[in-house]
């Protein structure tokens, strides 16, 4: 991008943000007479207590999801009284079919709740953004809520995707009690670190951290929305977050320690941890390298295959042939499409295009599969704030190699040799010299570290995660 679309887009994202802010100020005066009418009308003792809770992309089938519809059958577990109302921007899904999709992906099986259709998610997509990307989505995210509370206005609002601008709309103007579970900070002092040092990354474009000046300006604009990010986080009521990571960094910005609470997400490990493990002569003459991640810039899929073009330098010509690099994801859309296509030209240019396979979409069946034949896993995204596949991968029966950052390096994978469950590393040649080494270990050894790694992902399992978070939200619902 050159200077001159640089100050166009620029200029375009502001008029944007100013025309947003201008219509949320409206909106929100136009809704002040729901705060009267929660404030001073009595609530009727027998009627139902109502939890909404905000998910716009509930239908999307990632990790967060997964949270959502553990989230449902917990409340539906523990209150069965509770009317529960989810607010979704999935227009074209109806709400059977949005159940049927939860039991069919998740194995999750909830009793009827109420949608609430929203027809403003766009204004919390990046893409609308080219530039204050973090301000905009935010702000959209309130115009979002606003219109999510002029639909239903609950007795308890809970966030389960991280939009902490919402927060002060339902708990001054809705009059809610406010639960809140963040899986990632919005902003973090890793992100303003990056920019510190002027280092290129998917959320630091190079036209930023080329130029002194534009790096000043965005330093200033982190700081300023991060005071910002950190008022609007404190409304909640009740704070839960995912890993250790991202509590370091709520607590940092919001400030709130003594009501931040640390959950980790419901693993679907149960059927998992029951797979026979199987030796490497049980899988064929293959050494298969497992990925489970979506196509998105975050999960870095580029490094995977700087990773194969390494490892072929070092390994035999004999053990090459042998590695495939099995990258299992989900393609949510056309971009996601384009991104698979640029990964596929890129293995070509790197020539280890007969070692990768591409598997998108595939059935759960399929995918157990792919863990369970498998004998090394591969996670590649810098600060990943938890790592359920990962978790999962453990629970396979899989050999992790994760990067040395975020949830899997604070919460999930131990590199003591005495307990040892995977492996950490943070560039291309590192992580090859490790899968590497893997492939010349030992049956005995690598039973040793698999076996261990399957004993520790017991504290992950959906049934401790109902447990806590049922537990940490009982004061926020008011039971006859």
């Amino acid at each position: 991008m050159g200077y001159i679309e640089f100050f166009k887009t620029t200029i375009t994202t502001v008029f944007k943000i100013t025309v947003i802010y201008i219509t949320c100020i409206l909106k929100t005066i136009k809704l002040l007479p729901i705060y009267f009418k929660k404030k001073f009308t009595k609530k009727e003792f027998d009627s139902k207590e109502t939890v909404g809770i905000f998910h716009p992309y509930c239908n999307a089938g990632g990790g967060g999801e997964r949270v959502l519809w553990t989230v449902v059958k917990a409340l539906q577990k523990e209150h069965p009284d509770v009317h529960i109302a989810i607010y979704t921007g999935d227009l074209e899904v109806a709400p059977e079919e949005m159940i049927n999709r939860v039991k069919r992906i998740f194995n999750i099986k909830i009793n009827p709740v109420e949608f609430i259709y929203l027809h403003k998610r766009n204004y919390v997509e990046a893409e609308m953004y080219p530039q204050f990307t973090l301000l905009a989505q935010s702000i959209g995210s309130y115009l979002l809520g606003l219109e999510a509370l002029e639909a239903l206005q609950p007795d308890i609002f809970i966030d389960t995707m991280g939009y902490a601008f919402t927060y002060p709309l339902f708990k001054y103007i809705g009059c809610c009690r406010v639960g809140s579970y963040t899986h990632y900070p919005t902003i973090s002092t890793d992100m303003l670190r990056h920019v510190y040092r002027r280092v290129i990354s998917h959320n630091n474009r190079r036209i930023i951290a080329s130029n002194p000046f534009f790096s000043i300006a965005k330093i200033i604009y982190y700081r300023l929305f991060a005071i910002l990010y950190g008022f609007m986080g404190r409304r909640a009521d009740v704070v839960m977050v995912n890993s250790s990571w991202t509590e370091d960094h709520i607590n940092a910005i919001w400030k709130c320690p003594l009501k931040t609470f640390r959950v980790y997400p419901p693993c679907d490990i149960e059927r998992l941890v029951e797979l026979p493990l199987l030796a490497d002569d049980q899988k064929g003459d293959v050494v298969r390298i497992v990925s489970v991640a979506q196509f998105r810039p975050e999960k870095n899929h580029p490094l995977m295959l700087r990773i194969m073009y390494e490892l072929r330098s070092i390994v035999k010509e004999e053990v090459w042939e042998r590695v495939r690099l099995i990258l299992v994801g989900s393609c949510r859309h056309d971009e996601d499409k384009r991104r698979v296509k640029d990964m596929e030209d890129l293995s070509k240019h790197l020539a280890v295009d007969e070692n990768v396979e591409f598997k998108l979409n595939i059935p759960y069946d399929e995918l157990v599969d792919e863990l369970q034949l498998g004998t090394i896993g591969l996670h590649t995204m810098w600060n990943e704030h938890f790592g359920i596949s990962v978790v999962e991968g453990m629970a396979a029966g899989l050999i992790m190699v994760a990067h040395n950052s975020g949830g899997p390096r604070a919460d999930i994978i131990e590199t003591q040799p005495s307990s040892q469950t995977g492996f950490l590393a943070t560039d291309a040649e590192e992580y090859a010299a490790i899968i590497a080494n893997i492939i010349e270990m030992d049956q005995d050894t690598k039973d040793i570290i698999r076996n261990a790694a399957r004993a520790s992902v017991n504290r992950f399992s959906c049934e401790q995660f109902e447990n806590e978070f049922t537990r940490i939200i009982k004061p926020l619902v008011k039971t006859k």
